[in-house]
């Protein structure tokens, strides 16, 4: 019978007894935003539910799509802003 270890580095047990330590590492929408634990690198984002996620390819992709129809939108607002200042 073979034995599997887990590579667990001593920042890892710190997140799993106290909790991981999670910063902003990329505002997707002013909704959205990606995590990372500044201890064990792990990522998350919220969902659909404002819950927090793992950050899979899935999620990376739901993500940059996201962010990408959000910036045209504020780009096209700003833009219709301007031009009904300028009348």
């Amino acid at each position: 019978m073979k034995k599997t270890t887990t590579n667990r580095t001593p920042l890892k047990f710190y997140c799993d007894i106290f909790g991981h330590r999670y910063k902003v590492s990329k505002k997707v929408t002013s909704h959205v935003s990606e995590y990372t634990c500044s201890c064990c690198k792990k990522q998350v984002t919220t969902n659909s539910n404002g819950q927090l996620t793992e950050l899979t390819p899935k999620y990376k992709e739901i993500n940059n799509l996201l962010e990408d129809i959000y910036t045209r939108r504020m780009v096209r607002r700003k833009s219709k802003t301007l031009a009904s200042t300028i009348y």
